[in-house]
C-alpha cells in the first residue's frame, strides 16, 4: 500500500485545488503527477504477477509507447496537411504539422545516435527526449484536465451568459466557428430561462481592422434573426483579445449586479485557457465549450497549450534550460 501513497497524496492535493478553484493549471499538473505515480505503483505490482502475465505486460509497455508515438506522428502530419488544405498556410494552421515533424526529428536523432554509437549524439538525443518529454507531459496534463473541466456544469442559477467573439467572414458575417458559440450560448440561456430567471446574454467582441462592424454587433444580429429576445441581449464592442473580452464584460456585469454569476461560452478547444484567463481577471464564472470541427481541433489545442505554456514561461523555460544544461555538461565529460 505504501507504493500508492504518493499517488494518493497528489490526488488529494488536486482535489483541494479543484475545490478552491477548478480554473487552475496547477490542478492539471497535480492530476498528471498523481496518475504517473499510480501507473508506477501498478507497474510495481507486476512483480507479484505470474511470469507469463509479467512478460506480456513488459512487451506491451515497450511496444505500445513506440507504436503510439509513430501513430501520433502520422496523425499530426496528416492533420497538418488537412489544415493547410482547408484553412490556408497561416502559421497557426501549421502547428500540428510542425509538431509531428518535430517528434519525427527527435526519433531520427535517436536512431542516428544508436546507429553511429556516438556518445555526444546520444547525449544530445537524450537531452532532446527529456525536454520533449517534459513538454509532452504538460500537454497531456492540459488536454486531460481540459476534458474533465468541460464535463462540469453549474448547479446554481446564473445572471449572465457571455459569448466570446472571433473573426468575421467578409468583415460582416458570422463564421461556423462563431455560430457554434452563439448556438451554445442560446442553449444555455434557454435552460436558465426555463427555471424562471432568464439571464442577460452578452456578445463580446470589438471591430478588427478588416471588419465592417464590431464582432459583437454581427453576433447579436445572428441571434436576433433567430428569434432571440432583444431585451435580454447586450453588446460589448470594445474588446480585441480574450482578456479584454472578460475585463470589459466584467465591468458591465458588476455594474448591473455586483454579486453576479455567469457562464462564458467559447469553442471547446479554447474553454480551459479562457477559464484560466477568467480566473486571472477576476470574473466570477465558469466556461462552457461549443463543438468544433474535428480536423480543426488538434492545431487549435496545440495553439492553446502553447499560450498557456508561455504564460508560465519563467518556470517552464527554466526547467527546459536546466535539462538542456545537464545534457551539455554530460556531453562535455
Amino acid at each position: 500500500m505504501i507504493a500508492y501513497a504518493p499517488a494518493a497524496l497528489f490526488f488529494v492535493l488536486c482535489g483541494i485545488g479543484v475545490l478552491r478553484d477548478r480554473r487552475r493549471f496547477s490542478n492539471a499538473v497535480l492530476l498528471g503527477i498523481a496518475v504517473s505515480f499510480l501507473a508506477l505503483a501498478l507497474l510495481a505490482e507486476l512483480r507479484k504477477a505470474p511470469t507469463l502475465v509479467a512478460e506480456v505486460a513488459a512487451v506491451a509497455i515497450i511496444l505500445l509507447p513506440a507504436i503510439g508515438t509513430l501513430a501520433l506522428v502520422g496523425f499530426l502530419i496528416a492533420n497538418g496537411l488537412t489544415m493547410v488544405r482547408k484553412e490556408g498556410r497561416r502559421p497557426a494552421n501549421l502547428l500540428s504539422l510542425l509538431a509531428g515533424l518535430g517528434i519525427l526529428a527527435v526519433i531520427a536523432l535517436l536512431v542516428a545516435a544508436v546507429i553511429t554509437r556516438s556518445y555526444r549524439l546520444g547525449v544530445l538525443a537524450g537531452t532532446a527526449v527529456l525536454v520533449v518529454g517534459y513538454i509532452a507531459f504538460l500537454f497531456v496534463c492540459f488536454v486531460g484536465y481540459a476534458f474533465l473541466y468541460s464535463r462540469h456544469r453549474p448547479r446554481r442559477d446564473i445572471d449572465f451568459v457571455v459569448v466570446l467573439g472571433s473573426g468575421l467572414i467578409g468583415g460582416d458575417r458570422v463564421p461556423p466557428l462563431l455560430a457554434s458559440r452563439l448556438n451554445r450560448g442560446r442553449d444555455v440561456y434557454l435552460k436558465q430561462a426555463a427555471r424562471g430567471n432568464p439571464p442577460v446574454l452578452i456578445t463580446s467582441g470589438g471591430q478588427g481592422p478588416d471588419e465592417k462592424l464590431p464582432e459583437s454587433h454581427a453576433m447579436a444580429d445572428y441571434l436576433l434573426e433567430r428569434g432571440f429576445p432583444e431585451a435580454h441581449l447586450v453588446r460589448e464592442d470594445r474588446s480585441r483579445t480574450t482578456e479584454e473580452n472578460l475585463l470589459f464584460t466584467k465591468v458591465l456585469m458588476e455594474r448591473a449586479k455586483p454579486d453576479y454569476r455567469c457562464v462564458i461560452v467559447t469553442n471547446n478547444f479554447h474553454a480551459f485557457r479562457a477559464a484560466l484567463t477568467a480566473r486571472r481577471t477576476g470574473v466570477t464564472g465558469q466556461v462552457f465549450g461549443s463543438p468544433t470541427a474535428a480536423y480543426y481541433w488538434p492545431s487549435a489545442t496545440i495553439r492553446e497549450f502553447a499560450a498557456v505554456f508561455l504564460s508560465h514561461k519563467l518556470i517552464n523555460f527554466g526547467i527546459c534550460g536546466f535539462l538542456a544544461l545537464c545534457g551539455v555538461l554530460a556531453a562535455a565529460l
